[in-house]
């Protein structure tokens, strides 16, 4: 019998209050499973409802925002969860690294001491034994010299030490699911291919989950295995990360593959003009009738304008969204 996912996201919506009273959809029909151990990407440009849906599904919505649909943690659902219960929650089953270090962590306290709050209050630990603890921590996301980095505060220390530390916070209580809202975005690329060695070390050796929201594939694929592609707060396309990103099949995913910049080949003469997709993501108050990437789309049918095309399941883990189905894999 095969055993039920870790996570069962199940028609997700998130709202919020538009300027004349009525309610702005930011997020719509977004269904996905996770296992334990797996890893999911969910990417799209910014506008996209990625880092919504992170929340969502930590319980931090914005004031005003509102969740509908379910999302079951381990059969509890996150969406109708009390705030009692999700601080039950944070960080013993979910834990979340957020895309700036700089704010997440409390510039007054010591890192140490952050990372021991955790531990203390959730796991009932001494002060010294929190402190052994973050300390190990430290060690384990690669901070040199961690001892004395033990009881630096946060601008002492670098961007990607700061994250690494942030990452260490979201450890601390070994939760079952870790969510990554874009950790390596700020970071050069000798530090972010670091981080990602972190993160994929800390999955194989705990099996945890993870949700890995990034606007760049090619972090994304390194990261993940299998990927969810956003657009205007609805989801596109889905599938292994490798075969949606070597066989694209919807226009929207296919745009942002060509977008992506590439090392030249020896030889070529340069790197060339990077390929765009015109226009910009709609607002949430202005969505087109129909397909809401239709006003961008170089493939559009006159159909694509009229109503927005249903979510349909290619078998294998693919999904996709697109009128012209799974003949948009055959595309020019």
């Amino acid at each position: 019998m095969t055993p039920p996912p870790l996570l069962d996201v199940r028609a997700l919506r998130v709202s919020v209050n538009g300027r004349d009273g009525a309610r702005l959809p930011i997020l719509a029909d977004i269904s996905f499973t996770l296992g334990k151990g797996e890893t999911l990407g969910i990417v799209g440009e910014s506008g996209s409802g990625k880092s919504m849906l992170a929340l969502a599904l930590i319980g931090l919505l914005p004031g005003g925002a509102e969740a509908d649909g379910e999302a079951l943690l381990e059969g509890t659902d996150l969406l109708r969860a009390s705030e009692r219960e999700l601080c039950a929650l944070r960080g013993r089953r979910i834990g979340m690294i957020f895309q700036e270090p700089m704010t997440a962590l409390n510039p007054s306290m010591r890192v140490g001491d952050q990372i021991a709050e955790g531990l203390v209050r959730g796991r009932g630990l001494s002060r010294r034994e929190a402190r052994a603890r973050a300390l190990a921590l430290l060690d384990r996301v690669r901070i040199p010299d961690a001892a004395r980095r033990l009881d630096a505060f946060p601008h002492e220390m670098s961007g990607g030490q700061r994250q690494r530390v942030g990452i260490a916070i979201a450890l601390a209580l070994e939760p079952a699911l870790l969510i990554a809202d874009e950790p390596t975005t700020a970071l050069d690329v000798t530090v972010q291919a670091e981080i990602l060695d972190i993160l994929a070390e800390l999955v194989r050796e705990s099996a945890m989950a993870m949700i890995f929201v990034s606007h760049d594939l090619g972090v994304v694929a390194r990261a993940t295995e299998r990927v969810l592609v956003l657009y205007a707060g609805a989801r596109l396309e889905e599938g292994r990360t490798r075969e949606v990103l070597e066989a694209p099949r919807n226009p929207y995913t296919r745009g942002l593959l060509a977008a992506m910049p590439r090392r030249p080949s020896p030889g070529a003469g340069g790197a060339g003009r990077l390929a765009t997709i015109p226009g910009t993501v709609p607002g949430f108050s202005a969505l087109p009738p129909g397909c809401r990437f239709a006003p961008r789309c170089a493939f559009r049918l006159p159909p694509c304008e009229a109503r927005e095309p249903a979510w349909e399941a290619l078998g294998e883990g693919r999904g996709l969204r697109c009128i012209r189905g799974g003949a948009a894999g055959d595309l020019p």
